[in-house]
């Protein structure tokens, strides 16, 4: 019998492979998408997605979506407060597994596995340490489309963002940085894939810098690009 399992879903290129993987894998199966959003702008959590895309991309993908709603600057006691009580009520529905799409970053990993492992819910990495030259490609070879709606000031000027994911465009990316992000230097939206019933259709709208204080450092803040996408 196939484990009751939950993906939290970003909305970008590595949660759409990672639940292509998922979904090929008859050990789970995968009765909703759990994603985060910024109450506050109303938008998926660093990405900036729109909720009205989101919801058209779970329609899309066939699966049932549940919101989580955060603060828009939330204290990890507000994050984990609000999250408990959603992982408790999620164990409660008898969900056994937990899908994260995360390559790199054992930090974060270790923090998952902690919390959940807490509650009696195991947690799956379908894409851990794969080489990320090897999944981007991949990605595309398998017919996804995504494009970049957010990217890190640091490396990018604002004409990155809005740009669909090529063969290309991985290939001629600023020194350092990684081809699918995962230090968090862009994020994408999948809009279409071998996981999709039909395309889900957007537009480009206007392109917003935004800066944040950085963690842990109070007298330094990064800047973002994002691609305001629209219906």
């Amino acid at each position: 019998m196939s484990a009751k399992t939950y993906f939290n879903w970003s909305s970008g290129k590595d949660s759409a492979l990672a639940l292509y993987d998922l979904l090929l894998d008859n050990k789970y199966a995968i009765h909703r998408l759990i994603t985060t959003v910024n109450a506050h702008y109303n938008r998926v959590t660093m990405h900036g997605l729109p909720v009205a895309l989101l919801k058209q991309q779970a329609e899309a993908l066939g699966i049932p979506l549940q919101i989580i709603y955060l603060p828009a600057q939330p204290s990890m006691i507000d994050y984990e407060t609000i999250m408990f009580k959603t992982l408790t009520k999620l164990k409660a529905e008898q969900f056994t597994h937990s899908v994260f799409g995360d390559i790199f970053l054992e930090d974060l990993k270790q923090y998952r596995e902690h919390n959940l492992n807490a509650i009696g819910i195991s947690t799956v990495f379908p894409l851990w340490k794969k080489d990320t030259t090897l999944l981007i490609n991949r990605f595309i070879d398998l017919g996804f489309k995504a494009v970049v709606v957010c990217a890190s000031a640091q490396y990018f000027s604002q004409d990155f963002v809005g740009k669909t994911i090529t063969k290309a465009l991985i290939n001629n990316l600023p020194k350092g940085v990684d081809v699918c992000g995962e230090n968090g230097e862009f994020h994408t939206f999948c809009y279409d894939g071998p996981i999709f019933k039909w395309p889900v259709a957007f537009s480009l709208g206007k392109t917003i810098f935004r800066e944040y204080n950085t963690p842990n450092k109070a007298d330094k803040k990064s800047g973002f690009w994002f691609c305001d996408l629209m219906q």
